[in-house]
C-alpha cells in the first residue's frame, strides 16, 4: 500500500502480515503445529508403541540382568526366591495347619509350587508397574517415547523371570510322578493370556502410582490379601467343602484371576490334578479377565499420557 505525502512524495507503508489476526489454533493448523507431549490417538499411540517393541524388549532384559547383578549368586535367586517362599510356605500350610486338604500327598507339593510360582508372577508384575513412572521419571522427562512403553516392558521382565522358574516347576513335577504329556502344552495360552491380564494390571497400576508415590507402599498387604484368598496354599473347594459359606462367595474365591490362572497351569501340569478342581468355564473365564484388564488398563493409562512426568 502506499499513499502521498503532503511534499508530493509517496510513502509506501508496511505490508500487513500474513498471519496478522489468525488465532493460535488456526496458525497452528497452518504451520503443522502441535502441542509437545500431546496425547496422541489411540490408534497412533498403539502405532507408536508398536514402534518402541525392541526397546520394550531390551529394556526388560537390561532391567533382569541388573536385579540381582549385586548378589554372589546372581540370576539364580531368580529361581531361588520362590522356590523359597513356596518351602516356607509348605512347612507353614502343609505341615503345621494342614492346608493339602482335598489334595493327594504326593500332589500337594507341585500344586503349592505352582501356585506360588504363578501367583508370584502377578504380583511382581503389579509392584513393578506400580513404581514404572514415578521410579523412572528421570527417563520420562528426558526422552519423548509412549509411557506404555514402561510398564509394557516390565511385565515382560516378570514374565522372562517366570520362564526360569519354569524349569524348576518341570523338575518338581517329574519328582513327583507327573511324565510329560501332551497337557503341559496348556501352560503356552494360560500364561499368554495371564501376561495379558497383568500387563493390564500394571498399566493400570502404573498410571496410579505416577500421582500417589505412597501406593507402592500399600500394594504388598493388598496382594498379600489377595494371595491368601487365591488358593495359594491350598485347593479353594476343598477348603470350603465343609464350611457354611455362601454360593457366591465360593463362586467368587474360584472365580478370581489368580485362581483361573494357577488353576490352569495345575491342570496342564499335574497329571493328577483334574478337571473336578476347575471351576466351569476356566478358560473362558481365563480369556475375559485377560481382555477385560488389558483392554481397560491400555486405555486408562493411554488418558492420561501427556501428564507423565509433570509435576
Amino acid at each position: 500500500m502506499s499513499e502521498t505525502t503532503h511534499d508530493g512524495t509517496v510513502a509506501v507503508s508496511a505490508p500487513v502480515p500474513p498471519d496478522e489476526g489468525l488465532t493460535a489454533e488456526r496458525l497452528a493448523a497452518k504451520y503443522g503445529l502441535s502441542v509437545s507431549g500431546a496425547r496422541p490417538s489411540l490408534a497412533e499411540y498403539v502405532r507408536q508403541l508398536w514402534g518402541r517393541r525392541h526397546f520394550i524388549v531390551a529394556f526388560s532384559q537390561a532391567k533382569l540382568t541388573a536385579q540381582y547383578s549385586q548378589a554372589k549368586l546372581g540370576q539364580l535367586w531368580q529361581v531361588a526366591t520362590p522356590l523359597l517362599n513356596a518351602a516356607v510356605y509348605f512347612f507353614i500350610f502343609g505341615l503345621l495347619l494342614g492346608a493339602n486338604r482335598g489334595i493327594p500327598g504326593d500332589v500337594y507339593v507341585p500344586f503349592l509350587v505352582t501356585g506360588v510360582f504363578v501367583f508370584t508372577f502377578t504380583q511382581s508384575s503389579v509392584l513393578a508397574g506400580v513404581r514404572a513412572i514415578s521410579g523412572n521419571l528421570g527417563l520420562v522427562r528426558a526422552l519423548h517415547f509412549p509411557r506404555a512403553s514402561l510398564p509394557v516392558s516390565f511385565a515382560l521382565q516378570q514374565l522372562q523371570q517366570l520362564l526360569f522358574s519354569m524349569l524348576v516347576l518341570v523338575v518338581v513335577v517329574l519328582a513327583f510322578g507327573s511324565p510329560p504329556a501332551l497337557s503341559w502344552l496348556l501352560v503356552v495360552p494360560a500364561l499368554l493370556l495371564q501376561f495379558v491380564f497383568n500387563t493390564g494390571l500394571a498399566l493400570i497400576f502404573a498410571r496410579m502410582g505416577s500421582r500417589t508415590p505412597d501406593l507402592a507402599q500399600l500394594m504388598p498387604f493388598v496382594l498379600r490379601t489377595w494371595m491368601y484368598a487365591s488358593g495359594v496354599m491350598f485347593s479353594i473347594p476343598a477348603m470350603l467343602a465343609d464350611k457354611d459359606v455362601p454360593g457366591w462367595l465360593a463362586d467368587v474365591l474360584q472365580w478370581n484371576p489368580a485362581a483361573v490362572y494357577m488353576d490352569l497351569v495345575r491342570f496342564a501340569m499335574i497329571d493328577d490334578y483334574g478337571s473336578s478342581y476347575l471351576p466351569p468355564h476356566v478358560w473362558a473365564f481365563a480369556a475375559g479377565w485377560a481382555v477385560l484388564a488389558g483392554t481397560v488398563g491400555f486405555v486408562y493409562f493411554w488418558k492420561a499420557e501427556e501428564r507423565y512426568g509433570r509435576g
